[in-house]
C-alpha cells in the first residue's frame, strides 16, 4: 500500500495519495478495506492489488450508488475536501461485497497517454517504408492499436506533426526536450490485441470499468479516453481472449511478406507469470530469427525501468548483416505516458 500511495504521489493524484493513508489506518484497524483486501494479502506490488481496490470503489461512485463519495471526486463532478476519508470508508462497508469482488477484477486501465511514449517506435519501424501489421499483448479493450488515429504536435510548429488534425485525442508537445521525427508516413494494414479478459470498448459495463481504473482526480487522463472511445467507435481493433505467447505464436507462425509485423505491449510485463516472460521472448526470438527483409518482424515494449519511470525499447529483426538484433531504448516516460524524453537519434 505504502509503495503505490509513493506511485500516486508521483503520478500526480493527491486525492488518491491522502486517501491511502485513510485505508493503511483502517487495514491497521481491522476495518472494512482489511476486509476487501484480505483476500490478496500475499499478492506481489507488481499486481496493482491498491489500484484494484482503489478501482472498485471508484466504480461505485461513478454509476451512481455512492453519492456521497461522489461529492468528493471530480471524475463524478464532485470536489475533494477533507470529509473524502469518511465518505470513503462508508462507501466500502456499505458495498463491501461489491467491492471485495470487484477488487478481483484485473486492472484495465488502458491508458491512452502511453500511445505518446510508443509513437516513435512505430514510426523507427514504418521509415523502412513497410506498411505496419501491428499486434498488441495485453491490449485491454485496444485503444492504443488506433495510435495512428491519434494526433500529435510537436508543440513549436517546427518539428512537424502525425495524425489525422481532427482526432478527438489530441497530444501537445508530450516530449520533454528531443523530439522524435515526425514526418514519416504510416500504414496500417492490421491491428489486432490480445488479453486474457478483453473489453468491448462499446459496451457500457466495460466503459464504466475502464473510467473507475483511472483516478479520480485527473481530469486530463479521463477526457483522454472518452475521446480515445470516441475513435474506437469508428476504427476496428479486434481482440481476442488469449494467453500472450500462444497468440503470438499463432499470429507469428509464418512469415507476413510485404508488411513490418510490430509486437507491442506496454505496462504488460509485471502481470506475466515468469513462465509466460520467457514463453512470450522465445516465441518473437524464433519469429525473429525466420523474420527477412521482406518480412521484418519487431518487438516495441513499453515497461517499468524503475519506481518512477517506464522505458520504450525496441528490437528488431533481422540484424544488420545477420549479427544477432542490437536492442535501442528509444525513451523514458511517466507510466501513463506524457512527458516523454526521446533518447534515440
Amino acid at each position: 500500500m505504502r509503495a503505490q500511495q509513493q506511485g500516486c504521489a508521483i503520478g500526480g493524484s493527491a486525492l488518491y495519495t491522502g486517501l491511502l493513508d485513510v485505508v493503511a489506518d483502517d487495514v491497521r484497524a481491522g476495518g472494512s478495506c482489511r476486509a476487501a483486501l484480505a483476500d490478496h494479502a500475499a499478492e506481489a506490488v507488481a499486481h496493482a492489488l491498491i489500484l484494484r481496490f482503489l478501482a472498485a470503489v471508484h466504480e461505485v461512485a461513478l454509476d451512481g450508488s455512492a453519492p456521497d463519495l461522489a461529492a468528493y471526486y471530480p471524475s463524478c463532478g464532485g470536489r475533494p475536501g477533507p470529509g473524502v476519508g469518511a465518505a470513503f470508508m462508508a462507501t466500502v462497508a456499505a458495498h463491501l461485497d461489491r467491492v471485495r469482488a470487484r477488487t478481483a477484477a484485473p486492472l484495465q486501465t488502458n491508458e491512452v497517454g502511453r500511445s505518446a511514449a510508443l509513437l516513435g517506435g512505430y514510426l523507427a519501424v514504418a521509415r523502412a517504408g513497410l506498411p505496419l501489421r501491428v499486434l498488441e499483448v495485453g491490449a485491454s479493450a485496444g485503444l492504443n492499436l488506433r495510435f495512428d488515429h491519434f494526433r500529435y504536435e510537436s508543440g513549436d510548429g517546427c518539428l512537424g506533426t502525425f495524425g489525422p488534425a481532427g482526432s478527438s485525442v489530441r497530444f501537445v508537445a508530450p516530449w520533454a526536450g528531443r523530439t522524435p521525427a515526425l514526418d514519416v508516413p504510416v500504414e496500417v494494414v492490421e491491428r489486432r490485441g490480445c488479453d486474457l479478459h478483453p473489453l468491448d470498448p462499446a459496451d457500457p459495463a466495460a466503459r464504466l470499468r475502464l473510467r473507475a481504473c483511472l483516478w479520480p482526480d485527473q481530469e486530463e487522463r479521463r477526457h483522454r479516453l472518452d475521446a480515445a472511445l470516441a475513435v474506437a467507435a469508428a476504427v476496428p481493433a479486434p481482440v481476442d481472449r488469449a494467453d500472450a505467447a500462444a497468440w503470438v505464436a499463432d499470429r507469428l507462425a509464418g512469415p507476413a511478406p510485404g508488411v513490418a509485423t510490430v509486437v507491442v505491449h506496454s505496462i504488460v510485463a509485471q502481470y506475466l507469470s515468469p513462465e509466460g516472460r520467457r514463453g512470450l521472448e522465445e516465441v518473437l526470438a524464433a519469429a525473429g530469427a525466420r523474420a527477412t527483409p521482406e518480412a521484418p518482424v519487431a518487438w516495441l515494449r513499453m515497461e517499468p525501468a524503475d519506481d518512477q519511470e517506464a522505458e520504450v525499447r525496441l528490437t528488431r529483426w533481422p540484424g544488420p548483416d545477420g549479427d544477432p538484433p542490437p536492442t535501442q531504448v528509444l525513451a523514458r516516460s511517466a507510466f501513463h505516458g506524457p512527458p516523454v524524453r526521446w533518447l534515440a537519434g
